[in-house]
């Protein structure tokens, strides 16, 4: 359930419960419209490339994704700095390099990065990652979100939605022409159960909303999940050269996964993300529980965000090593 910016700035002005009522409808009516950029005979294709070589994969996975939806548009750059703590707990600069070139190279008008990050400041955090100097170096644009004005927030209140009264998110992600997000491969051991695209949405809200949704322990998982009806990313990137297979998201046990994924569909690239960390054996939120009966998951797939079952899913791979894990990963979403 995904808006466009015109529809959150009507909604911003007092209509957002009519708005967010009236998708239902269009979800309805868009099974019978042509199928979106990433998709095939009706599945959600997510690329995925077996490399260490963390340049060359991210080059070939979004080569091979066969999309390109940031021509001649301004880009925000959605990365994962929740802290400065090194990859997998925040995106690696050398991803962020490399998926900005790659951006540049497919036509992007701009780029800028956005972020806020929690608990620390993100001004810390992005001094201590060096970002500003990256982005002078690449020349492209950053926004620390936690430095925005009061009028550079919209309160959204989504109908049956698990927050009290809504949340807040960054102007500059709802007036966004075109947003790119970039994940970590990591379990969550706070309740969140794991990180990547649906979790990265928290980025996009108000640090004031953190105390609701950190004390709401039951409801935490699905509250994750609505916040991503506030955007829709037009591409996504999984970086999972390394993945935490339990504690995080800042610390956690490392395993070396060796995988480039990038996908249209957040529920998918999550789902293929919950899929390798089975695969390279997790913690017990994770392995003792289906991929979709996960609750960012299914909240996600009960608000029309994206995939709802593993058949819809279609792995790929450039080279028989990654088709070889392809195949054997979709044999563990299938299986759950």
């Amino acid at each position: 359930m995904a808006f466009s910016r015109r529809e959150f700035l009507a909604a911003a002005a007092g209509g957002l419960a009519a708005t967010i009522a009236s998708a239902g409808d269009r979800r309805a009516s868009a099974q019978s419209k042509p199928a979106p950029q990433g998709s095939a005979g009706g599945k959600t294709r997510v690329s995925l490339v077996r490399t260490s070589d963390r340049a060359s994969g991210i080059e070939r996975a979004v080569e091979l994704l066969g999309v390109n939806p940031v021509v001649a548009k301004d880009v925000l750059l959605k990365p994962n700095f929740n802290t400065a703590d090194p990859f997998p707990a925040s995106t690696h600069n050398d991803t962020i390099a490399s998926l900005i070139l790659r951006l540049k190279k497919m036509g992007a008008k701009s780029v800028t990065i956005g972020e806020r990050s929690g608990p620390p400041e993100t001004s810390d955090v992005l001094m201590e990652k060096g970002i500003d100097g990256l982005c002078k170096r690449l020349d492209v644009g950053l926004v620390n979100f936690e430095d925005l004005p009061p009028d550079g927030w919209v309160r959204l209140k989504p109908k049956h939605s698990h927050w009290a009264n809504g949340f807040d998110v960054a102007r500059p992600v709802l007036e966004a022409e075109c947003v790119v997000a970039t994940c970590c491969l990591k379990t969550h051991r706070y309740g969140g159960v794991f990180t990547m695209s649906l979790k990265l949405a928290v980025g996009i809200t108000h640090k004031g909303n953190m105390t609701e949704l950190h004390a709401s322990f039951r409801s935490m998982r699905k509250m994750i999940a609505e916040i991503n009806q506030a955007y829709a990313p037009s591409l996504i990137l999984l970086d999972g050269i390394e993945a935490f297979v339990d504690g995080g998201p800042a610390k956690g046990t490392r395993k070396t996964a060796n995988v480039i994924l990038a996908g249209t569909d957040r529920i998918a690239i999550d789902a293929v993300g919950l899929a390798i960390l089975k695969d390279l054996g997790s913690n017990k939120a994770v392995m003792g529980k289906r991929i979709f009966d996960q609750e960012q998951i299914s909240r996600a797939v009960e608000l029309g965000l994206g995939v709802s079952r593993p058949g819809d899913i279609e792995i790929f791979s450039d080279d028989a090593n990654g088709r070889k894990y392809a195949e054997k990963l979709a044999g563990i979403l299938t299986r759950g």
